[in-house]
């Protein structure tokens, strides 16, 4: 079908699939967020279970290396509040890239003769007649 689009639909259609696929990768990193902001919460609430004088490590790439209870809650409370952010600009991203993929479509429906409407099927025939 791609072959008998005029080429402003072509094109519309080549941006609809990148944009496709840019919507996967913000929901992909999204994802891997909101899990690594989990994980960090739950060790920090594990932390008010603790005794600040037990001996903890923390680890540091193939390292675990000794912390202290105070320096253990900081780090984690910065993680926490930097994974929020980065959560809440991936939300915001993947909502414009879903506006972005909406009006595309749009635009590609009336381009290709479907723009009777939501819920309007483009194509010939098939319009009243009793």
């Amino acid at each position: 079908m791609q072959g008998n689009l005029p080429p402003e639909a072509q094109e519309k259609l080549e941006e609809l699939q990148d944009l496709q696929e840019t919507a996967q990768q913000v929901a992909a990193q999204k994802q891997q967020a909101e899990t690594q902001l989990q994980e960090s919460q739950t060790a920090l609430d594990e932390l008010d279970d603790i005794d600040e004088d037990s001996t903890m490590y923390r680890e540091v790439g193939e390292l675990l290396v000794k912390t202290d209870y105070a320096e253990a809650v900081e780090d984690l409370e910065e993680k926490v509040d930097e994974l929020e952010v980065r959560t809440e600009t991936l939300e915001k991203q993947e909502e414009r890239v879903r506006e972005q993929f909406e009006d595309l479509q749009s635009e590609l429906q009336q381009m290709l003769g479907g723009g009777g409407g939501p819920g309007g099927a483009p194509g010939p025939g098939g319009a009243g007649g009793a």
